[in-house]
């Protein structure tokens, strides 16, 4: 692997978004799209709007922009394109996906989620264990937050028909073993359900080497427009009986999936967002990305109290603190008028807050490619000034 160094000036020049004081360490929320994204939707719309399935120019070069942006999902994910589907959102997809499954369970059927999960890969399972009768499992964390193996090996068993897990935390930033978790749920005939909308930008996906069946994650997170794309593998879709209406397509089969008209102008913008991440290349933006996430941790106030791992190993660069004395919303709220942008709250990840025993949850900053060392060195003084 190359050692590429990533030109920051030149990347923000390239997002019109950064053009101000603020300080976005909101990624873990959605990121920043860059210029030739928000470019691409807007030159759909203006040129191209259209429904396919008509022979007028419009419309044929709006078929060529969904198979486009399908080769595009197929590249992105390590899968073939057929296998791929766009949707409203990563959390519509997933109870979409979840539903079609779901013919396919009986009473007493078994679901194993973890603590690190975000609720949108538990409470699909959790409405079909309502539904069902279906029996949802929840494995343990670490001290280090980190998935306790042992843990996930006992409550997996021959009635396990699904592992769901993400691929990274959208809390503490833990990233698992996907490849040894994947095989723990073949063991025993299950499903690998992954969830990878909060590791999307922070590395490659490849579905193939990972050997998941289902895939989940969302452009929003890595500098695309607000949808939702999965991936499944063909005889698992081919074997599933999907809700849709009756003349759609039932190939390529991820169409199965897509629910009435797609979203042509987003997936237009999903294009150009791969296509920017493939200008950058994986190694210069990890590579820039572990430094800022060094600086952080090692200029970390002592008084700030940190959830999660130590180092940068087994985790992407999104942190989980609190500050004594000072409550989430109010450190968020006093960096907000210091133009630095966080979350605060559960953020969704339900069963790590539960965990944790935060029940106004804590402060979360995520670092992409696009911050600086500067942005940085602002959190931490903010942060030393709230403690």
């Amino acid at each position: 692997m190359s050692t590429t160094a990533l030109d920051i000036p030149a990347v923000r020049a390239r997002f019109a978004a950064l053009d101000r004081g603020l300080a976005f360490f909101d990624g873990p929320g959605g990121t920043q799209c860059p210029d030739e994204v928000i470019d691409a939707i807007s030159r759909y719309l203006r040129d191209d709007n259209a429904n396919i399935g008509a022979p007028y120019e419009t419309s044929v070069r709006t078929a060529e922009l969904v198979d486009r942006a399908h080769e595009t999902a197929g590249r992105f994910l390590g899968c073939s394109p057929g296998e791929t589907a766009f949707g409203q959102s990563m959390t519509a997809l997933n109870f979409l996906l979840s539903r079609a499954f779901a013919r396919t369970l009986a009473e007493g059927d078994e679901i194993v989620v973890t603590a690190l999960d975000h609720d949108a890969n538990v409470a699909p399972w959790l409405e079909l264990a309502h539904d069902l009768g279906v029996v949802v499992h929840v494995g343990a964390l670490t001290p280090h937050l980190e998935l306790d193996y042992e843990d996930l090996e006992a409550k997996v068993s021959d009635r396990t028909r699904v592992l769901a897990f993400p691929v990274a935390a959208n809390s503490v930033g833990t990233a698992p073993d996907v490849r040894r978790l994947a095989a723990l749920a073949h063991a025993v005939g299950a499903l690998a359900w992954a969830d990878a909308v909060h590791y999307a930008p922070h590395g490659p996906i490849d579905v193939a080497a990972w050997d998941v069946d289902v895939l989940i994650c969302s452009p929003y997170k890595f500098f695309g427009p607000h949808m939702g794309l999965a991936f499944g593998k063909r005889e698992l879709l081919e074997s599933w009986r999907p809700y849709k209406v009756r003349p759609a397509a039932n190939e390529p089969v991820g169409h199965r999936f897509e629910l009435g008209t797609s979203q042509h102008e987003l997936l237009a913008g999903f294009v150009a967002a791969v296509e920017y991440m493939e200008s950058l290349g994986w190694d210069a933006m990890l590579g820039h990305e572990r430094a800022l996430g060094e600086r952080f941790l090692a200029g970390l106030p002592d008084a700030v109290e940190l959830y999660g791992l130590r180092g940068m190993d087994g985790r992407v660069p999104t942190f989980c603190f609190n500050v004594p004395g000072h409550g989430s919303e109010e450190v968020a709220i006093f960096l907000a008028e210091h133009q630095i942008a966080v979350w605060h709250g559960d953020y969704y990840a339900v069963e790590t807050m539960k965990h944790l025993g935060l029940a106004d949850g804590a402060v979360r900053a995520g670092i992409v490619h696009y911050n600086t060392e500067d942005e940085v060195d602002r959190l931490l003084e903010g942060l030393a000034e709230v403690a």
